[in-house]
């Protein structure tokens, strides 16, 4: 009699699973969700050259990447204190446009961003772990500098991780280099690839504890 119940409880959680890694926001190349605030990456990354960091200040310390809170958007983008002064060189201090940032620099509450690359839960990703090996932003998120609204750019499947993992080479690059998304090396990327690789000592695992743990 027990069977049954294990038989639907196992059905429910394999759909489950699918479900989730099949999911737009999982798979779907393309994604764009609409953010309550209209950051464009292209103007921040690309015209103005802010560094990754910047605003993702974890991705080389943890597993996470940081959203950056409401406090770094206000270095630059602050409104009127409560007596109407404006910090000097605050830019676009009354634009309608980030009356949502304003507002949670005010009350302290955290703006809703929505998540545009959102892996399953059941799959462990270390920031960290890759770009302190030579893995560029460029390889998983694409050319973020050249988007108004960020989009996923890979389909960061199983199938797309283990390439990378069975051949990294062609996606290392000099430190320095791994925020830099419009950075091409001079001579062949797996040459490049190679020589960090080996200076990195970079062994990525396939075994599947590596990403399910």
């Amino acid at each position: 009699m027990l069977a049954i119940p294990g038989l639907l409880a196992g059905g429910a959680y394999l759909g489950a699973i699918v479900f989730a890694a099949t999911a737009p926001e999982t798979l779907y190349v393309g994604h764009e969700p609409k953010q309550p605030i209209p950051f464009s990456h292209k103007l921040h990354a690309g015209r103005l050259k802010l560094d990754c960091r910047y605003c993702h200040n974890t991705v080389d310390k943890a597993a996470f990447a940081s959203i950056p809170p409401s406090a770094t958007c206000g270095n630059c983008h602050s409104g009127a204190d409560a007596k109407g002064n404006v910090p000097y060189a605050s830019v676009r201090s009354e634009s309608p446009l980030l009356a949502v940032l304003r507002q949670s620099i005010a009350t302290q509450d955290s703006i809703p961003w929505k998540k545009v690359h959102d892996l399953p839960d059941y799959v462990y990703f270390d920031h960290s772990a890759h770009v302190n090996r030579g893995v560029g932003c460029v390889s998983c998120h694409g050319r973020v500098d050249r988007m108004d609204i960020v989009r996923q750019d890979k389909t960061l499947s199983m199938t797309f991780c283990l390439d990378c993992h069975r051949n990294p080479e062609p996606h290392l690059r000099p430190l320095d280099k791994v925020t830099d998304l419009a950075w091409v090396p001079e001579t062949s990327a797996t040459k490049v690839g190679q020589e960090i690789k080996a200076a990195l000592g970079v062994h990525p695992k396939t075994n599947c504890s590596t990403c399910h743990r």
